[in-house]
């Protein structure tokens, strides 16, 4: 599903492209697919998530009614938690409608929280018990009784859009993965987990940021997308901090595929860049940037308020990659940095891809 963009102007404006690099001519190909969506259910939520936003306009009766103060203040403290933790995306927020604000920050701030079981301050207290407990509490929310403020403001959401819950059970298990698994023997294994901690995020959001009326794709073509774009992001975060996971005894790379170049463990925990680390890191973000293409077929299809943060993300980390690289692959001892001048300039290239119109996007 690549994206075939015909505006080849507006795309020569605003590609950012990677500087050319030695020729890795001999080295092992890499597979780039993961699992069969078939295998992970997605058809399943989308076709769930589609009947529910059928259903929507009759729904409105079992609503949970809240009091509209307490509405504004969890909203805002959504707003704040996501504009201080995620800020270029932030921004790409503001030209949404104000209930696609709201509720992609509701979405962002579960997410948030649901990772820092992990890898937060408190990840230390973390056991089987508190991942059961909140699936518990997501299960509340859903059911229209939130917890506290920060929960009430996805109930409201989920209330409001046709979110299905299976793309949030999905991410907890991907936090049960982190807590008893620290080595993936392939990319099929690695991919999994990708899916379920950051691909789930695009299955959530495809209902609230909306599809355009002139789309010429298909539903599943958009969901497709939204999934690769979390695929895309997480392997990205992957590459980005194998020095930092290193450090915690943590290897989210392919064991085969580190063989295929004569790379163990032992060469990751020795924070050496190789000619072997070179050609393997060159592979990697390869795929990476795989997914970022397949990615940009759904951008483009999206409602035409939604796009711009969509936009905004594929962008900056197409940038880290690109930083991955100027670091001549030094990702073990050099954490990959997209300084602030140039996460500004994303904002400005991703809204001119977001003007894109859908039907010219896929001449």
């Amino acid at each position: 599903m690549f994206h075939k963009t015909v505006v080849k102007t507006i795309r020569s404006e605003v590609t950012i492209a990677a500087p050319k690099r030695k020729s890795t001519r001999g080295a092992p190909e890499l597979s780039l697919r993961g699992i069969p969506h078939t295998d992970l259910h997605v058809n399943e939520i989308v076709q769930r998530q589609s009947q529910k936003s059928a259903m929507f306009a009759d729904d409105t009766c079992r609503r949970p009614q809240f009091q509209p103060m307490f509405l504004e203040e969890a909203y805002e403290q959504c707003r704040n938690i996501c504009a201080e933790y995620a800020k270029t995306f932030y921004l790409g927020t503001l030209l949404m409608t104000e209930p696609r604000q709201k509720a992609i920050w509701a979405i962002y701030v579960w997410c948030r929280r649901t990772d820092e079981l992990v890898d937060g301050p408190n990840a230390v207290y973390m056991s089987s018990a508190v991942l059961e407990r909140w699936e518990e509490r997501l299960h509340d929310i859903f059911d229209g009784r939130p917890f506290d403020l920060l929960d009430a403001a996805l109930t409201d959401t989920v209330y409001k859009f046709p979110i299905d819950i299976k793309p949030f059970k999905g991410m907890i298990e991907g936090m049960r993965m982190d807590t008893r698994k620290n080595r993936y023997e392939s990319f099929q294994e690695l991919y999994l987990y990708c899916y379920y901690v950051a691909g789930t995020v695009g299955l959530m959001s495809v209902p609230v940021m909306g599809i355009a009326p002139e789309c010429r794709v298909s539903t599943h073509t958009i969901y497709n997308a939204a999934l690769s774009l979390g695929i895309g992001n997480q392997l990205t975060n992957i590459l980005r901090d194998v020095g930092e996971d290193a450090l915690r005894g943590r290897v989210y790379l392919p064991q085969d595929e580190l063989a295929q170049f004569g790379l163990c463990d032992e060469d990751v925990f020795s924070r050496k860049v190789t000619d072997n680390w070179r050609d393997f890191m060159r592979k990697q973000i390869t795929r990476a940037r795989f997914y970022f293409d397949q990615a940009e077929e759904g951008a483009t299809q999206l409602d035409k308020a939604s796009r711009w943060p969509v936009w905004s993300s594929l962008l900056l980390y197409r940038n880290i990659l690109d930083a991955i690289e100027d670091n001549d692959y030094d990702n073990l001892t050099r954490r990959a940095y997209v300084g602030r001048a140039r996460k500004l300039l994303t904002l400005p290239l991703s809204y001119i891809r977001a003007l894109l119109v859908p039907s010219l996007a896929l001449h």
